[in-house]
């Protein structure tokens, strides 16, 4: 069933992001019927695969591949914008092949990854963590940094890189203390109460 689910979400996840008038999967942020299900759809696809990855992959030993993964994800992500204005299905079909085919694999080659040091074992530790809350947190904070630069015009690359850092930095802080102060006591008392 679980498998059924993937594929059907990958399909619903495809057409969005070939058919959307600006040929991308952006939207969901607002409380009407086809925001609602911009969202839906495009949490559909990661959650089910997340689930049937972690249930049916069994990780290798790869070496390097938080580097290979770095590698990979930037250019993903710093690809432009495929098609032009008269054909952005051609940069649907990108980010669609991206979410259903590129990310699951990066999730599997990072969780193969040997680890080399306890620093490298702390380090990923911690980032494992923090991804949830950090994922929660971030979006009110880069509304912060777009207003900053929105009511000031014509800022530089290097007026705004401190910024930027500040922003990311808070991020991370906010996610940890979210983690201790929050997620971590709140599941402490469920696993209690309902353990």
């Amino acid at each position: 069933m679980l498998s059924i689910l993937v594929l059907l979400s990958a399909l619903v996840l495809a057409h969005l992001a070939i058919t959307s008038p600006a040929g991308d999967v952006s939207g969901g942020w607002t409380l009407n019927v086809e925001q609602v299900r911009v969202g839906l759809t495009r949490t559909m696809y990661p959650f089910f695969a997340g689930l049937l990855l972690s249930r049916v992959a069994k990780p290798a030993r790869i070496k390097h591949a938080f580097l290979w993964c770095s590698l990979v994800l930037a250019l993903v992500l710093y690809m432009p914008r495929i098609g032009g204005a008269d054909h952005v299905w051609m940069n649907g079909i990108y980010e669609a092949i991206c979410i259903i085919l590129m990310f699951p694999l990066l999730v599997y080659v990072g969780a193969s990854g040997v680890l080399q040091t306890q620093v490298e074992g702390k380090l990923c530790k911690f980032l494992g963590e923090i991804s949830y809350p950090l994922y929660l947190v971030h979006y009110p904070l880069v509304y912060f940094y777009v207003a900053w630069i929105s009511n000031h015009k014509g800022v530089t690359l290097g007026q705004a890189w401190p910024y930027a850092l500040l922003i990311l930095l808070g991020g991370v802080a906010l996610a940890y203390v979210s983690l201790k102060w929050y997620d971590e006591p709140v599941r402490r008392w469920l696993r209690t109460k309902l353990g």
